[in-house]
């Protein structure tokens, strides 16, 4: 705290903000250039100054910057100081202010200080953007001769806890001295010239105003202006000190910008191998963004969901950055929460770095209906190597030298070497264009760091920096870490007492388990056998040796020490710790808590990933897990699901779930660990639902009536289990069997097993339908939707939305088969319900009405009431995109989809530009999507862009149609490739529709190709799953036969659609309501192969079937049937006049 004395008769207050700054009033000191007095109270004697910015005097902006001169009277701050402002509504921020009033003097004495306290509330002042001080202690007993106690407080510094929030300017009027006019910090950070000064002085402003209320969220060390001074080299390559300018990532840069200038809540994950930029990235796009005056906010580990739930009352534009996402699933999910509560009139944006996007995420997308709604549609994106392309690598490694160089004489002992010349002497590394790990960003910083470090070295080096091992860079690194190691262990006087080993491996365990604080740190070297007999003074200088080393980001209460940076030099010393002495880890465990455990699996597991140990400490974590299985089955589970190296973890879980003597009860509590769905457990939770369904029968054949519920359950997730690694058969066999079983509990107690039956119906249902058998899963969804139906009518809060979704998958199901009118009037009765549950909430029903409208509108279609289906998919749009607006990260997704279906309906009723329209919106949406989440989003894409390509085609833009369903192909080729099961038959359904596009331009041998394609892929298919693929080979052989017939090929393509009717007639056998068009269609064809081969009678045999039965059809729905009626008579007259 400081008093200047401007040129007037009076004098204000103001405060040391960094090197020699002071903030104080601009109607104290006067405009800029003016020289002023400034002191210390309570210290003797003042120093000269000069204002080198000043605002307006009395305006909005009453505040000015002096620049102390050099004088023994002048005390600098150690630091400067932290920037904030009230981010929220939230009335009552504490906060203080520290000067000298003219309340404080006395005359004849030293000139006093006051500090005083009071609060803000944000909605006070903010037309005139101020801030209002409601003081907590009012002055008494000053005279009324209209003087101000406050006189002299003018420029003091307004605190909220630790940030300097704004400058007193004036004692407010009408507030009988109870309340302070204060300029905001925002104000002055928003004038350029008022952050360069600060920036040009040692005022710095870096990192932009922090949120007050978000303060005991934040990590300390992500704040440029709190971070520490590097204590050893490897700090500067922290990302957070940003030492290496940005370079590289525009596209993405302007992707991440643009997403965040959409407005609502937005999610986005960030994933890649340690070292590829991620958390570089993010700090990149929080310098851009707080630039322009968003809040950014990087919550610490610690923080508490309950308290991140505070983020739900930011008022400015928020960016939320969380780290090692994978590791913090209760943060995330507490973050969702509050973003679900925002009010949403400022962008809220959520972005997660992470080292994979697995397992993990899907779990954590489906933890609550928040989490669905905001994650299942986020944005993700796999972060590729930095300098992927060799020729721009030498410059990168060049510019990272010099940068380092400048910071190097920052680093303790490194100030008296000429880092500039070392920098400027270097050559790149031999193989830095040959070798992919200098594709790394960080890879390529560490080799710019070692080189310079190694110019240091006295002894005869064996190589040239440049001809390094790029897989070495990370111990020679650490080689020069160990000499800050060896330095400051012998300046503590634990050298020689302790060895190196011993602290060597006391840095390896604070790195594997962490100490929540001193006394935690203390409980960890007593686990470690070369500290346990060290009396209590030699294990606390080993806590201040690593502190020292690796300072924490706060002196708070808290973790003692902070970590060796960059994570894969703390994980190669790990790693090399761990491979000597495998029961380190052991030792670890011994008293460990469960996040001691947990983050011990975590950093084992990264260690073991690293390619120096080629594999080596993998069966060790196996064997570790093993043997202290009982202890970590929860984090074996947690971790094999985030890391981006599961195999030791899987391995284990195999090797317990095998083992004889495992007892059902220790199964049943692990398999209650797995996640509900998960790619990478997929296989080992078939063998552990195997295994519990094997001791539960056993049970139940020894005891039916206590244990048959249980088998019943056993065998439900077991179906489910068999089905996620595509053991359908089986799994069906399963889910067949659990309904037996639930259904005779049922009948002997409704009451308590009929929920569970309808539940066990509904799986079996989707199984059946998975392997074609569409009768029997149709018959098995009625059967369910009965049940429901009852248990709805009983207690309709619990099971009404059970009905509308059962109801809606036996639409579906009834128009798979043709039962069209059914159909339609089930999804009515479905859009019904949730019209009735959208009402009361909502929040929680209108998704689900959107897609139920969007059912509909399909339904309405097919029986031809298409005024009715496009309004109907019209009703969904406009719910889908107001959904979207407002959380379009969540709906995007549906909304094209909704347009997609929407294009259809305006194509049928005539109204092609705007059917058009729509699918051009709807590919937009789908590109954009797929472009951030390739995964989640392409196949959507190739299905939009296969819809738009008719709908260009219906307008007569062939070409463009052409190119469209080319692409299609090709996104559902690389789909096909990776994974076939899953698009083998849409990439023949595209193909047959690139047949017909090739064909409308004329490229009819192109176009015969692709026909062909789509008929061999489909012949595959149909011999795999007859039931579920003979309707699409129909098909396919139908079109084929048109392009062979076009094509000249007469005769083979009567044959092809020959063989497209005898499928048809099998079809329509079997189930008329479904078939008996596409027969009537192939019939209709088949007689003009006919009647063109010169058969006249046979297609007049042929074309009278068609019309027999079309005209049924028509009688029963003539908006759908007619027109297809009137061409098959014009067939008829067509082979009627052909000569005989």
């Amino acid at each position: 705290m400081t008093g200047p004395k401007g040129p007037g008769p009076g004098s204000g207050s103001g405060y040391a903000v960094g090197g020699r700054l002071v903030l104080t009033s601009a109607h104290v000191t006067g405009s800029a250039g003016t020289r002023v007095q400034v002191f210390h109270p309570g210290v003797g004697g003042s120093a000269g100054g000069t204002v080198v910015w000043a605002g307006t005097s009395g305006g909005r902006d009453d505040a000015a910057l002096v620049l102390v001169d050099e004088s023994l009277h002048w005390r600098p701050p150690a630091t400067p100081v932290l920037w904030g402002r009230p981010d929220t509504k939230r009335p009552g921020t504490p906060c203080e202010t520290w000067g000298v009033p003219d309340e404080a003097q006395r005359r004849g004495r030293p000139v006093e200080a006051s500090q005083l306290v009071g609060e803000v509330n944000p909605g006070s002042g903010f037309v005139g953007n101020q801030y209002v001080v409601d003081l907590r202690s009012p002055v008494t007993g000053w005279p009324g001769d209209g003087t101000s106690p406050w006189s002299g407080l003018s420029g003091a510094a307004v605190f909220c806890d630790r940030y300097l929030t704004g400058v007193v300017a004036s004692d407010r009027q009408h507030s009988d001295h109870r309340r302070l006019n204060v300029v905001p910090s925002y104000v002055l950070h928003h004038d350029p010239a008022f952050r360069a000064t600060l920036a040009d002085h040692g005022g710095s402003a870096q990192g932009g105003l922090e949120a007050v209320e978000f303060q005991d969220l934040a990590e300390p060390s992500a704040r440029p202006a709190a971070r520490l001074a590097p204590v050893t080299p490897a700090a500067l390559l922290e990302a957070g000190r940003q030492t290496v300018p940005f370079q590289g990532r525009q596209d993405l840069v302007a992707q991440l910008e643009a997403w965040c200038g959409q407005g609502g809540f937005g999610a986005w994950l960030l994933h890649g191998p340690g070292g590829q930029g991620k958390t570089r990235l993010a700090h990149h796009l929080a310098h851009l963004l707080t630039a322009r005056g968003w809040t950014v906010l990087w919550p610490r580990v610690g923080a508490l969901p309950d308290q991140l739930l505070e983020v739900r009352r930011a008022a400015k534009p928020l960016l939320v950055i969380l780290d090692y996402a994978e590791t913090r699933p209760e943060q995330l999910t507490a973050l969702v929460e509050g973003a679900a509560e925002h009010p949403g009139t400022s962008p809220f944006k959520l972005l997660l770095l992470a080292r994979t996007a697995g397992d993990w995420w899907q779990q954590a997308a489906t933890t609550t209906r928040q989490a669905e709604d905001r994650l299942t549609t986020a944005r993700t994106s796999l972060l590729t190597p930095l300098e992927g392309r060799p020729d721009g690598r030498a410059d990168h490694y060049l510019d990272a030298a010099r940068a380092l160089a400048t910071a190097l004489p920052a680093v303790p002992g490194l100030s008296g070497h000429d880092w500039t010349a070392a920098a400027t002497a270097l050559q790149p590394p031999r193989h830095l264009g040959e070798d992919d790990a200098y594709g790394n960003a960080l890879t390529l910083h560490m080799t710019a760091l070692a080189d310079l470090l190694d110019t240091t070295r006295t002894e005869p080096a064996d190589s040239t920096a440049g001809e390094e091992d790029v897989q070495d860079v990370e111990d020679r690194l650490l080689g020069h870490e160990v000499r800050y190691w060896r330095a400051s262990a012998t300046a503590r006087g634990l050298s020689p007492g302790l060895g190196m080993d011993t602290l060597r491996t006391a840095l390896a365990a604070a790195h594997l388990t962490g100490a929540a604080d001193r006394e935690h740190a203390d409980l960890l070297w007593r686990r470690l056998p070369a500290l346990a007999d060290q009396p209590r003074d030699r294990r606390n200088q080993v806590t201040a040796w690593l502190a020292a080393l690796y300072p924490a980001a706060t002196s708070r209460n808290g973790p003692p020490w902070g970590a060796l940076q960059p994570d894969r030099l703390a994980e190669r010393h790990t790693g090399r710790t761990l491979d000597s002495d495998p029961h380190l880890a052991d030792h670890l465990l011994a008293g460990a808590d469960d996040t001691q455990a947990e983050q011990l699996l975590t950093v084992y597991s990264r260690c073991a990933a690293h390619p120096a140990f080629r594999g080596r400490l993998d069966n060790h974590l196996t064997d570790l897990c093993i043997r202290h299985h009982p202890q970590l089955i929860p984090h074996i589970v947690t971790t094999a699901t985030r890391t981006d190296h599961p195999t030791p973890f899987t391995t284990a879980l195999d090797t317990i779930i095998s083992d004889p003597a495992a007892s059902l009860d220790d199964l049943d509590a692990l398999h209650s660990r797995f996640p509900h769905t998960s790619h990478r457990l997929a296989t080992t939770a078939a063998r552990l639902a195997t295994a519990i369904t094997r001791h539960y029968r056993a049970l139940a054949e020894a005891n039916p009536d206590a244990h048959l519920p249980r088998l019943a359950m056993a065998l439900n997730n077991l179906s489910v289990r068999l089905g996620e690694v595509g053991r359908r058969e089986e799994g069906l066999g399963a889910a067949q069997e659990s309904v037996t079983l639930r259904r005779a509990l049922a009948e002997a107690n409704p009451d308590a097993h009929l929920p569970d039956l309808a539940t066990a119906l509904n799986n079996l249902s989707v199984d059946l339908g998975e392997l074609g058998r569409r009768e029997e899963g149709l018959t098995t969804i009625q059967e369910a939707v009965g049940h429901y139906r009852a248990l709805a009518e009983a207690n309709p809060d619990a099971h009404l939305p059970d009905l509308a979704s059962a109801l809606n998958n036996l639409a579906v199901d009834l128009g798979g088969m043709g039962r069209r009118e059914e159909g339609l009037t089930t999804i009515q009765e479905a859009v019904g319900h949730y019209r009735a549950l959208a009402k009361a909430n909502p929040d929680a029903h209108l998704p689900r009405l959107a897609m139920a409208l969007n059912n509909l509108s399909n339904h309405l279609g097919e029986v031809g009431r298409r005024e009715e289906g496009l309004g109907a998919a019209q009703e969904s749009v406009t719910l889908r995109r107001a959904l979207a607006e407002a959380n379009p990260d969540a709906h995007l997704p549906d909304l094209a989809s909704s347009l997609n279906n929407l294009s259809v309906d305006l194509g049928e009723m005539g109204r092609r530009e705007e059917g058009l329209g729509a699918a051009q919106e709807s590919v937009t949406l789908r590109r954009a999507l797929a472009e951030a989440n390739p995964d989640a989003h392409l196949p959507d894409l190739a299905m939009a862009l296969t819809n738009l390509s008719n709908r260009l085609g219906e307008v007569g833009r062939r070409e463009e149609g052409l190119t469209t369903i080319q692409e299609a192909v090709g996104h559902y080729r690389a789909l096909a490739e990776a994974n076939p099961d899953a698009h083998l038959p849409n990439l023949a359904m595209a193909l047959n529709n690139l047949s017909v596009r090739l064909g409308e331009v004329g490229r009819r041998e192109e176009g015969l190709a692709a026909a062909q394609e789509s008929v061999i892929l489909r012949r595959a298919l149909a011999e795999a799953n007859i039931d579920a693929h003979l309707p699409n080979l129909a098909m396919a052989l139908n079109n084929l036969s048109n392009r062979l017939r076009k094509g000249g090929r007469r005769e083979e393509g009567l044959t092809t659609i020959q063989e497209a009717v005898g499928h048809y007639r099998a079809l329509a056998k079997a189930n008329p309501d479904a078939h008996l068009p596409r027969l009537a269609m192939a019939l209709d064809n088949l007689s003009n192969h006919l009647g063109e081969a010169g058969r006249r009678e046979e297609g007049l045999t042929t074309i009278q079937e068609t019309v027999a039965i079309r005209r049924t059809l028509a009688e029963a729905n003539p908006d759908l049937f007619e027109p297809a009626l009137q061409r098959s008579l014009n067939t008829t007259a067509w082979l009627e006049g052909l000569e005989s």
